[in-house]
């Protein structure tokens, strides 16, 4: 079991400065989320061989490693040019991950096209099926990469992608056949992947627990309960996906059933804490999440213990 910070909240310090917090934390390691010097959003790597020695160097200095790295490339856009770019880049983000010693990759299904592109396509371009057949194409290309280089992908259903739900996000990926392609649970989307039923969260962790691969930690609330008012949204039928990313106990995810569930599952992956929300107390925030991860962690490390 590896437990990892995702620093979004620090982004304002450097690569050293992040290892130096994220050790001074109590972590194990980091999960480098998309930050315009490494692996920006949507465009080649920033990371410069320069760059990367001196977080290799840092990482060491401190005692951690590069648990997992977080491409987000537009790999499933129906745009064939896009889509061929996001593979190179995807390739290019690999090379990175294996000079850095990183053997996990976590990244999203996708959402398409770019939004300032897509609105200029003909009408039927940019849908769930086309989206789909992109990133299978995408995929097919990749996965004997990943294989030969020994580093796992582990993809999550995200809200707004076009694969919102834990299903089919747990067949796509087993039709994959590969064991360098994984899946992720985001606590935080919990309610996605269940649509606002809570009670299925126990359900789905153990059927995702052949593949499973990750998990983020972070609370939020259910958007779906209150006849759909906990979020109040103009105009009402506006086309959203609320979310949080809240501190343990300041959402409604059942943290009890979350870890119980994954210790008789025997899961021993990555954990990782992505908590966004609060930037004006970041390093209170992680703090308090390192703790509490680990405490509900050991409290569930035998299968089947009682809460």
């Amino acid at each position: 079991m590896k437990l990892a910070l995702d620093p979004y909240m620090h982004r304002h310090l450097s690569l050293p400065e992040i290892c130096r917090l994220t050790a001074e934390l109590g972590y194990d390691g980091v999960e480098l989320s998309p930050r315009a010097d490494f692996l920006d959003w949507w465009v080649m790597p920033r990371a410069t061989p320069e760059r990367r020695a001196e977080f290799k160097k840092a990482l060491k200095d401190h005692g951690l490693e590069l648990i997992t790295l977080q491409p987000m490339y537009r790999w499933a856009s129906p745009v064939e040019e896009e889509r061929q770019m996001a593979v190179r880049y995807w390739k290019r983000a690999i090379e990175v991950a294996v000079d850095m010693g990183c053997d996990t990759m976590v990244s999203e299904f996708g959402r398409g096209t770019s939004p300032e592109r897509s609105r200029t396509l003909p009408l039927g371009t940019d849908t769930r099926e086309t989206k789909e057949a992109a990133w299978w194409r995408s995929i097919e290309e990749l996965t004997p990469i990943f294989e030969k280089e020994g580093v796992v992908l582990s993809v999550e259903p995200h809200p707004e992608d076009w694969v919102e739900t834990f299903h089919p996000a747990f067949d796509i990926i087993r039709m994959v056949g590969s064991k360098n392609v994984r899946m992720s649970y985001i606590a935080p989307h919990t309610f996605y992947y269940c649509s606002g039923d809570a009670s299925k969260m126990a359900t789905t962790l153990r059927e995702a627990a052949p593949i499973l691969h990750h998990v983020r930690v972070a609370d939020t609330f259910n958007p779906f309960v209150s006849s759909g008012n906990r979020y109040i949204a103009n105009p009402p039928d506006a086309s959203i996906r609320v979310h949080q990313h809240l501190d343990i106990g300041q959402g409604e995810i059942d943290w009890e059933t979350f870890f119980k569930t994954l210790g008789e599952v025997k899961f021993d992956g990555i954990y990782s804490s992505c908590v966004f929300a609060w930037e004006d107390r970041a390093e209170e925030s992680s703090r308090f999440m390192c703790q509490e991860i680990r405490r509900y962690i050991e409290k569930y490390a035998k299968a089947g213990a009682a809460p």
